[in-house]
């Protein structure tokens, strides 16, 4: 199956992926850093029958599959494809996660909060990834008793997602902006009206390859509807933005710089992870710019060529063995 780095979508020149994120928690249930053993056990196995189990297109369509169970560096491969958290890897001990067989929706079962569904989708599609997420969370709303609260909203373990419980995400590559030296002062402005731009792997991670997610982080007082108008609102004005100063830059010397890229993954025999993303960011910019004429798939590229990736594919590698897979797999797809 596809999996969302494969698929081409609209405004996927610069909105590369979409992700509906809803936390929910079981009434009566201590949140998981409390939890025991015993009660995670059935906090999975509640989750696990009211989809799985149920008489539903799901049922068919996902599978339960214990964290325990999961190799640890598949585990870490699944953060670098964004189907989990960092964070769900560091309490995956008897947690559990529920996935579809493309990987568009993935539950985590046991991370901050007892349920945390998560729908991630190419380009720019938060109504559809939205709607996805959405009948996720009334089926487990029906079978299991969630804890709400009329003032409130959603009870979360942390309060900053009371309310909806929504987290709403849009990843833009943002190459001239980000040199522009602009990035600050747009973190400062969308930071004012209730959005947060972070790195490649949300909350804690780094920007690379001018990769950033633009977040909500309003989730009490605010409808679900309301936070992705705003989200998609916000996320065409800074693509707007970014489209405009691409018009004002020297088009031969973006040629030159994306085909100088091309020439090192085209022939590099070793290639470290850093590398291969910022030249892979170069040559997603030549090809929405049209000064580059490749059919090559830059995300797709530099997700696989992530270090877990590659030794999910090719098995359990030394740092300096992966730099060589790495450049053998880069090369093979331009050649």
């Amino acid at each position: 199956m596809s999996c969302w780095y494969n698929d081409k979508a609209v405004e996927d020149d610069i909105a590369v992926s979409t992700r509906i994120r809803l936390a929910r928690n079981i009434a009566g249930v201590p949140f998981p850093s409390r939890m025991t053993d015993e009660q995670k056990t059935a906090v999975n196995e509640q989750v696990k029958k009211a989809i799985i189990e149920s008489n539903t297109p799901y049922a068919k369509s996902l599978k339960f599959l214990l964290m325990k169970d999961i190799p640890e560096n598949e585990r870490y491969s699944m953060i670098e494809r964004h189907i989990i958290s960092p964070e769900f890897v560091k309490k995956s001990e008897n947690g559990a996660i529920i996935l579809s067989d493309d990987e568009s929706i993935s539950i985590m079962i046991g991370e901050e909060d007892h349920i945390r569904i998560q729908v991630i989708l190419a380009g720019l599609q938060l109504e559809k990834a939205y709607d996805m997420a959405e009948n996720l969370d009334t089926l487990i709303c029906d079978s299991l008793n969630i804890a709400f609260d009329s003032q409130l909203g959603f009870l979360t373990e942390c309060p900053t997602n009371l309310g909806t419980g929504l987290r709403a995400s849009v990843m833009l590559h943002l190459p001239i902006t980000e040199r522009a030296g602009e990035m600050s002062g747009l973190a400062e402005s969308v930071n004012k009206i209730g959005f947060v731009f972070r790195g490649m792997y949300g909350e804690g991670s780094k920007a690379v390859a001018s990769l950033y997610q633009l977040s909500n982080q309003i989730t009490l007082g605010i409808s679900e509807k309301n936070a992705i108008d705003n989200l998609k609102i916000i996320t065409m004005q800074l693509t707007q933005k970014e489209r405009k100063l691409r018009e004002s830059i020297n088009k031969l010397k973006v040629q030159d710089m994306c085909m100088r890229a091309v020439g090192t993954l085209k022939y590099a025999r070793i290639i470290s992870s850093e590398e291969m993303m910022k030249l892979l960011s170069e040559v997603k910019l030549g090809m929405a710019l049209g000064v580059l004429d490749t059919d090559i798939n830059p995300i797709k590229l530099l997700i696989e060529g992530q270090p877990y990736m590659l030794m999910r594919q090719f098995g359990i590698m030394s740092p300096d063995e992966r730099d060589i897979y790495r450049a053998n797999l880069v090369r093979n797809s331009f050649s």
